[in-house]
């Protein structure tokens, strides 16, 4: 009974993986707001700002959220991604850490 629960957990863990691939060019398409700070190539031009551009998707999608959700506050960056939806952040991720 355990191998089976563990087999059932390990391929829901998959299916929902594979079944929000993240889209790296909705990702760029939805980048435009972004780009005031954090440059058009994901290198910001002020040493305030991170750079975004080669960072894992995984650290992006995380502090997106949390600023999304309030877990971590900034005037600039919480008002930004209040209205970002888990794919939205995803794909940002997914684009931003390929460049």
């Amino acid at each position: 009974m355990k191998v089976i629960r563990t087999t059932l957990a390990v391929a829901a863990v998959f299916a929902a993986s594979t079944a929000m691939a993240a889209d790296p060019e909705a990702g760029k398409a939805k980048s435009a707001t972004c780009v005031a700070c954090h440059g058009a190539d994901g290198i910001s031009p002020n040493p305030l700002w991170p750079n975004l551009a080669g960072q894992k998707d995984q650290y992006l999608a995380k502090q997106l959220k949390a600023f999304r959700d309030g877990d971590r506050k900034d005037p600039l960056m919480s008002p930004m991604s209040a209205a970002l939806s888990d794919e939205d952040i995803e794909n940002l991720a997914a684009y931003y850490s390929g460049l």
